[in-house]
């Protein structure tokens, strides 16, 4: 009975949290959804990895799966902690505990595969930059314009990633959101853990630089980008998601036995 799925507490709705079962029972994957959207964005990934029998964990950031007037109020370092304390917890309850992010999420991702001693990662479409070029005066813009209209995608997923109202994006928080990918990016010398990408060959929203800058600057030896090629920005509810989801728990299986293999030589 130990691999009861809740999604829904008053505290965090739609967060996801699965205890996992069967031999992947130890290994761990807390996963990070992106900016103004919410666990729906990565369910069915988390979903799989759990039938897989992984304990898996996809916390609800701060700000999100409310109103953007909420995420205003909201810091990156608030994202980044909920994000690393659920992944310190999962860590706790399991033998080796991975890291994992769409979008926003995968650079969430990143600081905590920096700071922490994971092993391994797994981003999908990772932002680390923007393509509008405005965001680099976003800190005084965002005193002129307090919001922006948020990037929509002509072919986006056929599900929708929100919960809540996100009509709007606050530029306080794209400003936040600035930092964030800055300091994901000061942090990518230090992930030294191998590294599992994969990117869409179309994304309107986040820019092949970021990937770029992952392939630049990441210390790990062991990276490998896997193109999706009919998916959007959104690929974990696109068509290329089962290629994510299958990939993926490869990647965490086999990763899980190399810490074995190599604690036990």
């Amino acid at each position: 009975m130990g691999h009861m799925t809740e999604r829904h507490t008053p505290a965090a709705p739609l967060a996801f949290h699965h205890s996992g079962h069967g031999p992947n029972a130890s290994t761990g994957v807390a996963i990070c959804h992106g900016f103004t959207g919410s666990p729906l964005s990565v369910l069915p990934w988390a979903e799989y990895l759990a039938e897989q029998g992984f304990a898996v964990s996809v916390p609800l950031l701060p700000g999100h799966g409310t109103t953007w007037q909420d995420l205003a109020t909201t810091r990156w370092q608030d994202w980044y902690r909920t994000f690393e304390q659920s992944y310190l917890d999962l860590a706790g309850q399991t033998e080796k505990c991975f890291v994992a992010g769409l979008s926003m999420g995968g650079a969430v991702a990143l600081r905590v595969a920096s700071l922490h001693d994971v092993p391994g990662l797994v981003l999908v479409n990772p932002g680390l930059s923007f393509y509008d070029r405005r965001v680099r005066y976003v800190a005084a813009l965002k005193y002129v314009m307090p919001t922006t209209t948020p990037i929509v995608e002509d072919k986006p997923a056929p599900v929708s990633t929100q919960d809540g109202d996100y009509s709007k994006t606050p530029l306080k928080s794209v400003h936040e959101l600035k930092k964030l990918f800055r300091a994901a990016t000061l942090g990518l010398p230090k992930v030294q853990a191998p590294a599992l990408v994969f990117k869409s060959s179309v994304d309107e929203v986040v820019p092949p630089s970021s990937v770029a800058a992952i392939e630049r600057h990441i210390a790990s030896s062991r990276l490998k980008v896997v193109t999706l090629p009919h998916s959007g920005h959104v690929a974990t509810l696109d068509v290329d998601a089962p290629t994510i989801f299958e990939e993926s728990a490869r990647f965490f299986r086999q990763h899980a036995g190399d810490r074995v293999a190599s604690e036990s030589s």
